[in-house]
């Protein structure tokens, strides 16, 4: 092999410096070719610029023909040189550089032009570079005479003529000549290379039948050697693989070796020793450690590696014995395996023989239980057991295991410091050949967390998460269980349905975190109201049910609803806020009222509502009357959303008179609804109802609305410019854009703010809590008054009086229907009265009928009233019929006149 390779490096030799003599002949054409293109482009620009020279006498032309001439010179000069043989290469290297010619060819041409001056078309090109030598002088000549000429003021036409005839004569010369010079040197150019290339290929084809021959000669004296080795190597019974210690590529491998890896030796050879194996190079490895030997068809098989190190040559080669050893690791690992099950599980494990006494556990029991092996040797596994109710473990599991074969249940477990955890026992039995019982293994988790999960996934399904009470769901269920002992022990079971009042305001004043918090103190003080064994739960956003459990009737629940109303009538401090809720409360019961859960809820609900509707803060036990009224409220809130759409709402204004003129002081905005079936509603009929299902901003809105363009009216008719007031609920009034409401309103309709009056009971006003006082803040800004209406009906703070908006007071017409007659109604008006002058406030009496009522108030100083006596509410038609200046007035001791 070592002659065979030195030939190799000889003939790769020769090819290469063949090719670089040939690259550098190649760059000498190259330069050849570029210095005479540059010659011909500098001789026939040199031409043009003394032609151009002579026609215009321009400098820059002369110029431009003497560098020109400087490069034909430059290239003669060097040339001249080369063949004069006495002058350095230096000069004649920068003579070349300045006639424009490759610098990596300069040498390879004085080469040329020194040495082979004759060689065919090199001789014809240059005898026509000479013959070109005196014209071009000539060139030279011509440009002194003009350059003279036009120095001295002798130039003429007719000079001017005869030397651009010269010069063509002279270019006619030299022409073909440059040309003939041009064309020789690109057929030299080619023909060269041609040589050249025959040459390379010739010297490499020689070069590879020498090296063949060689090559043949050599192989024929080792293959007897390789067949005699290759006979041994492939008889050996454990795969024999020969490795190349440099970079552990496989150089040869033997039968046995390409029968369990699945690949003949052919495609062996120059694969990676270690890609043989699936865990690594058995090499980097001690001999006592296992690798295992990849197949194609999947078969790995478990081996061990022995290597010993031999020299082939000059290169050192690894013999690698594989031996397959699956079988004997497969019984050491199934050994292995059986020891060491215990301790690999996260799951306790105990195993005991026929008799449950314990043989072993692992580290996980021992985790679990705090018992180690040694403490629970020849005792009994059930001992530390019980079923969930406490009983011991009975029979039946032991019988059922020797049936089946196992068994699988919940028991409650005992640890070693004497506490008990839940626990999920699996027990298998293990049997002889002959069925007979060997051993019990049973296989044990603590389901400690599993339990608590569950229960708290069971609370989670069944309590509402703001307020931890029950669910609908829940309730029902408990509800049904409270029915069912109820109708076995002949008692009553009741259902109360809670529903907050101005709930919805807090909301949309505050935010709903305030209205979480709300949620969770109302909670928390009905289960303070009530028994242990009684159940609340929310089942709506506001709405709350409570099952009173074991009265003897439907109204022993009376007491435990007004203790839960009183309860929740209090004001709720949360942080700086001060919150004043009321609530409703229906009753309704089993067996009266009905006998499922559902049922006595739908009807507690009818109760509640038709508290509501009746009057705030109070209890009603059910009654089959409210069915229909429940059913007429289904009918209307669907009616109410097509109200809306087919505007027919309508508004009629009642005037409110000054008591001791008569003359009419203002009007107030009172909205009806006229529905096609059912007639003109007044507001008591459908705006509960527009509350529950969030209309009421929206009617709120469009009334504002229609009442500002109605001003706007009468004030275009010329109608005297009174005070109007319009209600406004305490949704509408504590919605953040109320005020910005107002205004716009107003700004439509071209209206002074003062002419406009807000409406707000006073318990709307204390359910909205601080928001109150900053909607009276912005009111006020603006220039709207606000009146209190039914004052003296509800929770009554007299804060609020003092704020500057506050201007009127208007006294509930359930104070004036007493008067004079009735002794505590007088006294309850006298104060009002008393309060609305201390503070400067203008008080307006409700609902006066009889003129007794009306002298009565006129005596205490009371200013405005309004009610039946002087006018019921009217259509604006009218209302502006009463304003009109010019209308006749029928003697009556009170009329209404216009302002």
């Amino acid at each position: 092999m070592l002659p065979l390779a030195y030939a190799l490096a000889a003939i790769v030799a020769l090819i290469l410096l063949l090719t670089w003599g040939a690259l550098q002949v190649q760059v000498t054409l190259a330069g050849f070719l570029n210095g005479e293109s540059v010659w011909s482009k500098a001789q026939k620009q040199a031409v043009i610029d003394l032609d151009t020279y002579v026609v215009k006498g321009a400098p820059a032309d002369l110029a431009d023909f003497r560098r020109n001439y400087a490069i034909l010179e430059s290239d003669r000069w060097a040339r001249d040189a080369i063949a004069a043989g006495d002058v350095e290469q230096a000069p004649i290297a920068a003579a070349f550089l300045r006639g424009g010619v490759i610098p990596a060819a300069i040498p390879g041409i004085i080469f040329m032009l020194r040495h082979f001056p004759g060689a065919p078309y090199m001789k014809d090109a240059l005898e026509a570079w000479h013959s070109t030598d005196a014209s071009i002088s000539e060139f030279a000549v011509i440009a002194a005479q003009v350059e003279g000429a036009r120095a001295d003021d002798s130039w003429s036409e007719q000079q001017a003529a005869r030397q651009r005839e010269r010069i063509h004569e002279l270019n006619s010369f030299v022409e073909p000549r440059a040309n003939r010079f041009s064309l020789d040197m690109a057929q030299g150019a080619t023909e060269l290379g041609g040589v050249l290339f025959g040459s390379v290929f010739v010297a490499a084809f020689l070069a590879y039948v020498l090296w063949l021959r060689m090559a043949r000669r050599i192989l024929a004296g080792i293959r007897g050697t390789e067949e005699r080795y290759r006979l041994l190597f492939d008889s050996a019974a454990d795969a024999i693989v020969m490795v190349d210690e440099a970079d552990g590529r496989i150089l040869g491998a033997n039968r046995k070796a390409s029968e369990w890896i699945g690949r003949d030796a052919g495609d062996l050879a120059g694969m990676r020793f270690a890609d043989l194996f699936t865990r690594g190079d058995p090499f980097q490895r001690s001999v006592s450690e296992l690798s295992t030997l990849r197949s194609l068809n999947g078969d790995d098989r478990l081996v061990e590696t022995q290597s010993s190190l031999a020299v082939w040559g000059e290169r050192s080669v690894r013999q690698a014995i594989i031996r397959d050893v699956t079988e004997r690791v497969a019984m050491e690992q199934e050994c292995r395996i059986a020891a060491e099950a215990l301790g690999s599980i996260a799951e306790g494990v105990i195993i005991a023989d026929a008799q449950r006494r314990v043989l072993a556990v692992n580290a996980a029991h021992t985790r679990m239980t705090g018992y180690t092996a040694p403490m629970l040797v020849n005792r009994r596994f059930d001992e530390t057991r019980r079923l969930p109710n406490g009983l011991p473990l009975p029979p039946s599991i032991w019988n059922t295991i020797a049936v089946s074969g196992n068994w699988l249940g919940e028991v409650d477990s005992q640890r070693n410091d004497g506490r008990s955890y839940p626990e999920l026992l699996s027990i298998s039995a293990v049997n002889d050949a002959d069925g007979q019982l060997l051993r019990l293994v049973a296989v044990l988790t603590d389901i400690t967390h599993t339990k608590a999960n569950q229960r708290r996934l069971e609370y989670m399904a069944t309590h509402d998460p703001l307020t931890g009470l029950v669910n609908r769901v829940e309730f029902q269920r408990r509800c049904a269980q409270a029915i069912a002992v109820a109708a076995r022990e002949r008692h009553a079971a009741v259902v109360l349905f809670v529903d907050l009042d101005g709930f919805k305001a807090v909301n949309d004043s505050y935010n709903h975190a305030i209205g979480d918090r709300v949620l969770i103190e109302v909670a928390d003080r009905i289960c303070r109201t009530l028994r242990p064994d009684d159940v609340a739960g929310r089942i709506g956003g506001d709405e709350f049910t409570v099952l009173l459990s074991g009265p003897a009737s439907r109204e022993d629940a009376g007491p435990v609803a007004e203790r839960v109303l009183a309860n929740l009538a209090a004001p709720l401090l949360l942080d700086d806020h001060e919150i004043a809720l009321g609530a409703c409360v229906g009753v309704a019961g089993y067996p009266l009222d009905g006998d499922d859960p559902s049922t006595l809820i739908t009807n507690a609900d009818a109760a509640m509502y038709a508290a509501k509707t009746e009057e705030r803060g109070g209890v009603r036990f059910y009654s089959p009357l409210m069915h229909a009224d429940a059913s007429t409220r289904l009918l209307i809130g669907a009616d109410l959303r097509l109200a809306l759409g087919r505007d027919e709402f309508e508004i009629v204004y009642q005037p409110s008179v000054e008591l001791r003129s008569g003359r009419i002081v203002a009007v107030e905005a009172l909205l009806r609804w006229r529905h096609p079936e059912r007639g003109m509603l007044m507001p008591d009929e459908f705006i509960p109802i527009a509350e529950s299902l969030g209309l009421i901003r929206l009617i709120d809105e469009r009334t504002l609305q229609a009442v500002c363009a109605q001003m706007q009216a009468w004030d275009r008719n010329g109608m005297p410019a009174v005070r109007v007031a319009i209600n406004a609920s305490a949704s509408t009034f504590g919605h953040r854009g109320f005020v910005e409401a107002v205004r716009c309103a107003l700004q439509m309709a071209a209206l002074p703010p003062s002419r406009l009056l807000i409406e707000i009971t006073e318990s709307a006003m204390l359910s909205l809590g601080e928001e109150t006082e900053r909607k009276l803040h912005a009111l006020h800004a603006l220039g709207v008054g606000v009146a209190i209406d039914d004052f003296g009906t509800g929770y009554s703070s007299l804060a609020y009086l003092k704020l500057p908006a506050v201007a009127f007071l208007k006294i509930d017409r359930s104070f004036v229907t007493g008067v004079p007659d009735e002794a505590n109604d007088v006294v309850i008006v006298e104060a009002m009265l008393a309060i609305a002058k201390s503070l400067g406030l203008r008080a307006i009496a409700e609902g006066i009928e009889t003129e007794a009522q009306h002298d009565f108030l006129l005596r205490l100083g009371c200013v405005e009233g309004q009610g039946f006596l002087y006018s019921r509410p009217l259509p604006p038609a009218e209302i502006e019929r009463l304003l009109r200046p010019s209308r006749k007035h029928a003697p009556a001791r009170l009329r209404v006149v216009p302002p």
